[in-house]
C-alpha cells in the first residue's frame, strides 16, 4: 500500500508526474493496471487547480520580489506551450494537439504544462480535462512499456 501512495504522490509532482511514477511502479513490480490507475488519478488531481488558479497565481507572483523570476519563467513556459499547440494544429485541432502534447512523454510536456497552456488558450475546461486525461493515459502506457523493457535488461 505504501508503494501505491508513493506513486500517487509522485504523479502529482510537476516535471516528474506520471512518467516518473510509472518507472517507479514498474521497477518495484507493482501490477500494471492498478499502478496505471493510481498514477493517472494522481497526475489528474492537480489539473482543475492548475486550470483555474495557476495562471492567476503566476501573474501575481511575477510581480513579487522573491518569486518573480520563477513565476515569470512558468508564465513564459505556459505561453510557449499554448503557442506551440496552436502553431501545430490551429485552433480547430487543439483537443488532439493537447492530447498528443501530454501523451508523448518528452521533458516538459506533461499534464501540468499542457493544462497551463490550455488555460492560456482559453480552451474549455471539459475538453481540457478529457484531452489531458487521455494524454496522461497514453503517456502511462508508453512509460510502462518502455520501463518494462529497460528493467528486463537488468
Amino acid at each position: 500500500m505504501t508503494n501505491y501512495l508513493l506513486i500517487f504522490l509522485v504523479s502529482m509532482v510537476p516535471i516528474i508526474e506520471l512518467r516518473g511514477a510509472m518507472i517507479y511502479a514498474v521497477g518495484y513490480d507493482l501490477p500494471y493496471l492498478p499502478a496505471l490507475i493510481v498514477c493517472v488519478l494522481g497526475n489528474m488531481l492537480p489539473v482543475p487547480f492548475i486550470y483555474f488558479f495557476a495562471r492567476k497565481f503566476l501573474n501575481w507572483g511575477a510581480r513579487q520580489r522573491y518569486i518573480g523570476k520563477l513565476c515569470g519563467w512558468f508564465l513564459v513556459k505556459g505561453e510557449r506551450a499554448g503557442q506551440k499547440l496552436v502553431k501545430a494544429t490551429g485552433r480547430g485541432g487543439l483537443f488532439l494537439a493537447l492530447l498528443l502534447f501530454v501523451g508523448i512523454p518528452l521533458p516538459g510536456t506533461g499534464a501540468w504544462t499542457g493544462t497551463l497552456g490550455a488555460s492560456f488558450l482559453n480552451m474549455g475546461f471539459k475538453s481540457t480535462v478529457v484531452s489531458v486525461c487521455l494524454g496522461v493515459i497514453m503517456a502511462g502506457i508508453i512509460m510502462a512499456v518502455v520501463s518494462t523493457g529497460v528493467f528486463s535488461i537488468f
